[in-house]
């Protein structure tokens, strides 16, 4: 678990299933993420994450807003098949909790577990090109433009922009 100035970052419970599944099925929230997920998908997706978080100390946790308990997404670092070698930081929030800096606050907080936790010597973001609100958020995490690449989702290409930050970079940032 991991604690920020408005969030709990925790494993999942079974009370995030249900707005974990809705917001997995909200179009605008998986616009750039690929076909919405069904109930049966989401619950593995929490089961595997907290087995990966307690296997590995990393992976998506719940987000969890301090102030009145309610769960806003889920956020973290994971290993995906493009860039194997690196750990990607990620974010997926329910569309009602967007533009109030969570998903930057949640993943600054993995940043710092990456780098400081972990030994990361460098953390990678990648989201689809036109996903401006993604690259905002990689922005404002102090991340630089690394490259863009034509990947290949379940056999379906489309174009990603990645971002990336090394240790070095944010150990500078925070002095």
């Amino acid at each position: 678990m991991r604690t920020t100035e408005r969030l709990v970052l925790r494993p999942f419970r079974d009370t995030d299933l249900d707005p974990w599944a809705a917001l997995n099925a909200d179009p605008d929230v998986t616009q750039y993420l690929g076909e919405p997920l069904n109930r049966e998908n989401c619950d593995e997706i929490a089961a595997d994450v907290n087995a990966l978080y307690e296997r590995e100390g990393f992976g998506f946790l719940a987000i969890e807003r301090r102030s009145d308990g309610v769960f806003l997404g889920a956020a973290g670092l994971s290993r995906e098949q493009w860039y194997p070698d690196d750990l990607e930081i990620g974010w997926r929030l329910a569309r009602e909790h967007w533009g109030h800096g969570y998903a930057t606050e949640a993943a600054a907080s993995w940043l710092e577990h990456g780098f400081a936790t972990l030994g990361l010597p460098r953390i990678i973001a990648v989201t689809d090109t036109p996903n401006v609100r993604s690259i905002a958020v990689m922005r404002r995490l102090g991340m630089s433009f690394d490259h863009e690449a034509v990947l290949l989702d379940d056999g379906v290409p489309f174009d990603a922009t990645i971002y990336s930050l090394t240790a070095e970079a944010w150990k500078a940032s925070r002095r």
